[in-house]
């Protein structure tokens, strides 16, 4: 199992976590916000806290404690702006995404992906493909997909929320990138149709909630939907020259599960890797945050 963080970043520092938060720098601002897995206890005072942190988030169940995602509100504590951009810049890779608190805590960029941004960059670049096709699924705010398009690929991202795709699409225009192409719409069924439109691609990405709706009301639970979207994943995957990078969110799941279930459905697999993403605090305590397997072939 591999266990990978983001290498120094320049916009980004997890501060300090525990007591179910986490205290993070974003540019030039400090959120604090709730992380159920943070159960240890905190380095920094609270005064310390209260002294670093622009804004805090409250859920209305309480701070953090019940592990939910609750909607809830930012208190401010210094004067910052809702929305505001960072740079992400490695190996040639240049990024800039533009942030904003939203009312359910998240900000529009889960750090710890960067890895995989790295990978993605690294690996399309590799391929032999002179123009490699890349379906980025549940793509959110598009790191996944900006990386993948930097490197020179032809990307497609998908997502069922507007409000998100939108946002990607801002991202896209600040990194000075363009030509990704946008789709709203249920990812499984999305992959279905292309299966049967017999097109195909080198890359594909997957970042599956835990449960989510589709555009037309579809019901996502990750439990019952992921085996039968890999296995149609499979048929839209070229066979040669591709990769495919799972991303598990749920609690429920470890990246031993990820391993397992793409073997299952892609069979066995040379090049393929799996662990977690974690942050690191200023203490060296470790926060892990999601599994992933990914292989290329």
């Amino acid at each position: 199992m591999l266990l990978l963080a983001p290498d120094n970043w320049n916009d980004y520092e997890l501060i300090d976590c525990g007591g179910f938060e986490k205290l993070e720098r974003f540019g030039r601002f400090v959120l604090a916000r709730p992380e159920p897995k943070a159960i240890w206890q905190k380095s920094l005072s609270g005064a310390d806290w209260t002294q670093m942190t622009h804004t805090r988030f409250v859920t209305g169940a309480g701070f953090g404690k019940s592990g939910k995602e609750d909607s809830g509100t930012w208190q401010t504590i210094k004067k910052m702006p809702e929305q505001w951009p960072v740079n992400y810049r490695k190996e040639g890779l240049n990024l800039q995404l533009r942030l904003g608190l939203t009312a359910f805590k998240h900000v529009g960029l889960f750090p710890e992906q960067a890895p995989n941004w790295d990978y993605i960059f690294r690996t399309v670049k590799a391929l032999k493909a002179p123009r490699p096709r890349v379906l980025n699924l549940f793509a959110y705010t598009g790191g996944a997909s900006l990386a993948a398009k930097a490197a020179g690929a032809d990307v497609l991202h998908l997502d069922a929320v507007r409000q998100v795709v939108t946002w990607a699409r801002e991202n896209m225009t600040l990194s000075s990138l363009d030509n990704i192409r946008w789709v709203v719409e249920d990812a499984l069924k999305f992959v279905k149709r292309e299966a049967r439109r017999g097109n195909r691609y080198n890359g594909i990405m997957l970042d599956p909630p835990a449960y989510g709706h589709g555009t037309g009301g579809e019901t996502w639970k990750l439990d019952e939907c992921l085996l039968e979207m890999l296995q149609a994943c499979r048929k839209i995957l070229l066979p040669d020259d591709s990769f495919l990078i799972l991303n598990l969110y749920s609690n429920g799941f470890s990246s031993l599960v990820a391993d397992t279930i793409v073997r299952n459905v892609f069979g066995e697999i040379k090049e393929q890797e799996s662990g977690e993403l974690f942050l690191q605090d200023r203490f060296g305590k470790r926060l892990s945050l999601s599994v992933f397997t990914r292989f290329k072939r």
